[in-house]
């Protein structure tokens, strides 16, 4: 029986998005992608090109982004693992790698993902929380966030929550879970303040998690008036409306089946 000469490793991955221009490859930006990739070609001494399961736009972080790629069958992925942190920039940690089966793709074969928004109101807010929270200069009504979320869950077409500038024909997404939670990703859940609007869907279209955010933010303050929401289900999009700020999002989960 002759052996693969390759196998398909899956990659977890944890960044802070700040100093990147998003997950994709860019022409003479920094990327996600291309920081692994790079060192990767580098240990394989020949070009590698890996897959995610999500493009995360500039800024937004990830504790749970997955990206797949070939690579030699039958090779050390410990070692391998300890190479990658050794030589990636500190920004970005392969938190495990595993082999996967080869009809395995980390962006055609998932089927859901998590992300959080988180939000501060604190009167004085954690400094250290601040590149991963969007802070606020007014309170916000966690129990009418709570209500105004049930209005987005279920199967919807949710083109009017999707900014100009994606290609997606097909806009209908299954949001399977969306509230709110007290505390933070990278502070203590008891912290004053500080909440976050947790997304559980089977796909996400262009900044949907931001406008959605941006949208509970304004209603729930009483910037605009709930039927907005209604009015932007209904829309065939653009999005029009104020987008939360990227580095209140992060990347928390991707599912496969």
């Amino acid at each position: 029986m002759t052996m693969p000469s390759s196998m398909i490793v899956r990659a977890t991955v944890r960044y802070i998005g700040t100093p990147f221009a998003g997950w994709q490859v860019q022409p003479d930006r920094p990327t996600v992608q291309g920081e692994i990739e790079k060192v990767l070609s580098e240990i394989a001494n020949g070009p590698v090109r890996i897959h995610g399961a999500g493009r995360t736009d500039t800024g937004v972080h990830a504790i749970g982004q997955v990206c797949s790629f070939p690579w030699k069958a039958g090779a050390d992925l410990d070692s391998l693992r300890r190479s990658l942190t050794r030589m990636l920039a500190p920004h970005i940690q392969i938190s495990s790698l595993t082999e996967a089966p080869h009809d395995f793709h980390a962006r055609k074969s998932a089927v859901g993902k998590k992300y959080w928004y988180c939000v501060s109101t604190a009167r004085d807010p954690d400094p250290f929380s601040a590149p991963f929270t969007w802070t606020l200069p007014f309170g916000t009504d966690l129990d009418r966030l709570r209500a105004l979320c049930a209005r987005f869950a279920g199967t919807r077409d949710f083109a009017g929550f999707q900014c100009s500038g994606s290609e997606r024909e097909d806009t209908v997404r299954r949001l399977i879970a969306l509230d709110v939670s007290e505390g933070g990703i990278v502070v203590p859940s008891d912290a004053r303040g500080l909440f976050a609007i947790r997304f559980h869907g089977d796909g996400f279209l262009y900044k949907m998690v931001r406008n959605i955010t941006g949208t509970l933010v304004d209603v729930a303050r009483g910037a605009v008036p709930e039927s907005r929401i209604d009015e932007l289900l209904a829309s065939p999009g653009p999005y029009r409306g104020y987008t939360a700020p990227a580095h209140g999002l992060t990347l928390i989960e991707v599912l496969y089946a």
